[in-house]
């Protein structure tokens, strides 16, 4: 934890147990320098944290002062997920397709959806751009970029990586439409039909789609809310089942929100070395932290080409546009030639024009005002879920992404909450999606993507009181 996120945390601590109360002053930048030993850059960033987590307000030429109305959040989850060590045939498509089809309609409130708000990307400037880069086009860019990608874009993802002191070649790189290819390239590379994989418990719903689509069975391991899967059941399940692919998320997972910490990381990719066992690391999320660095990737440690890291543009910059890439190490070639089997390339012009914006810079400016706006939703969510629903609710705090994981008391059936909740203009995502056992019966996941109001508050509120409500009641 960084100086200013401490003072930060200690201060709102303050609110939250009434050592502060609603409209008191707090100290002075130039007080709080003083008596912290800090730089006035370090309480700036602070109060900025505070404002955006809603918990202060700042009044012109007088000072910061406690919100009113600033509220407790919930308790967090505690305990690392149990799921059965077995092994298990996928048949999740249909019900995870039906559900989520609900997510898709504009007049919910989207807490199920699946991506951020549209409204928070600069896609008139990319508009922009892409139309001048679509003139200038090069005629036999539509041949040069097919597999493995514009040469260009690469380079820029390249020099990301590079950015992060991960060594990563232009080579190694191929574009792909979306992560999601990326990731059943990489998928499709390394297994046959009837071979194990290792996923998270909860883990991602496409995870499961993709391997149910390849005949493919899912092992699921222990995970912890916080700090992601346990490696001690992780060996365990290597040496049970033979597994010929580990799938999973380091960076604010899907759909817990956890950020595995680098020591385990490093571990992580050591114990699947040591197996020979192919890591297949979605890395969506990664660009929406809200610390002060961007964290790793477990490919940062990969020092045999085991990992291959997938990562897309449709989060952190360009929704619906469709790009992504695959840095596959060791099955670069293999990963290549199944997308030029496939679907050959992904499109040139598009690939273009995000390079054209990459080189032009404003990208980060662009992901510090995304991740600004991220944190305070968060906080704003997570205050709403404190105050509306039933006691014993717990609720994940990520450091990054925009997704919450919400586990109610045992006896809410997180199913019937959606249905309900879907009859009254509200989309949630309810945990039996996330398993191929289609555990986690009393859990949401939620998300806060999307700019926070009025509706939100109140769908909220409505959820609450669904929650609350005892089974058979009306």
């Amino acid at each position: 934890m960084t100086r200013y996120q401490a003072l930060a945390a200690e201060i709102a601590d303050s609110i939250r147990t009434g050592v502060l109360h609603p409209g008191d002053r707090l100290p002075s930048v130039r007080q709080a320098r003083a008596s912290r030993g800090v730089s006035p850059s370090t309480v700036f960033q602070a109060y900025y944290l505070l404002e955006a987590q809603g918990l202060i307000r700042a009044r012109e030429r007088s000072g910061y002062y406690v919100a009113e109305g600033a509220r407790q959040l919930p308790p967090e989850p505690e305990a690392a997920s149990q799921p059965e060590d077995d092994a298990v045939p996928l048949d999740v498509s249909e019900h995870v397709f039906e559900i989520l089809e609900s997510t898709m309609v504009r007049d919910v409130v989207p807490l199920g959806s699946a991506f951020p708000s549209p409204l928070l990307f600069p896609l008139a400037r990319l508009g922009r751009i892409m139309a001048s880069s679509v003139q200038n086009l090069d005629p036999w860019s539509t041949v040069d970029d097919l597999t493995p990608g514009n040469a260009r874009l690469r380079r820029q993802i390249a020099l990301r990586y590079l950015a992060d002191g991960v060594q990563v070649h232009t080579d190694e790189i191929v574009i792909t439409n979306g992560a999601l290819e990326a990731l059943n390239l990489c998928l499709a590379s390394v297994t046959r039909p009837g071979d194990a994989v290792l996923i998270e418990s909860p883990t991602f719903y496409a995870a499961l789609q993709a391997l149910e689509r390849l005949g493919l069975e899912a092992i699921e391991v222990p995970t912890h809310p916080r700090e992601g899967m346990a490696l001690d059941a992780l060996e365990r399940a290597i040496q049970r089942h033979r597994p010929k692919a580990c799938w999973l998320m380091t960076n604010f997972q899907n759909p817990l929100g956890s950020l595995m910490p680098d020591a385990k990381k490093k571990a992580l990719v050591e114990l699947l070395a040591r197996h020979q066992v192919p890591l297949i690391e979605d890395d969506v999320y990664g660009e929406l932290y809200f610390d002060d660095k961007r964290p790793l990737p477990a490919k940062a440690f990969d020092t045999q080409g085991l990992v291959m890291h997938c990562s897309s543009f449709s989060k952190c910059l360009a929704p619906g546009y469709r790009i992504g890439w695959a840095a596959p190490g060791r099955f670069t070639r293999a990963v290549a030639r199944a997308k030029l089997t496939t679907t050959l390339g992904a499109s040139a012009p598009t690939q273009n024009g995000l390079a054209t914006y990459l080189e032009k810079g404003g990208f980060d400016k662009h992901l510090r005002k995304l991740r600004r706006a991220l944190a305070g939703q968060q906080t704003l969510l997570a205050q709403a879920i404190a105050e509306h629903f039933p006691p014993g609710t717990r609720a994940t705090r990520p450091a990054g992404g925009y997704f919450l994981w919400v586990e109610m008391p045992g006896h809410v059936d997180a199913l019937e909450v959606h249905r309900q909740a879907l009859a009254q203009g509200i989309s949630v995502a309810p945990g039996p999606i996330f398993s191929a056992q289609r555990g986690f019966t009393n859990c949401l996941r939620l998300n806060y993507g999307h700019p926070w109001d009025e509706r939100a508050e109140q769908a909220i509120a409505t959820l609450g009181r669904i929650a609350s409500r005892r089974p058979g009641a009306a």
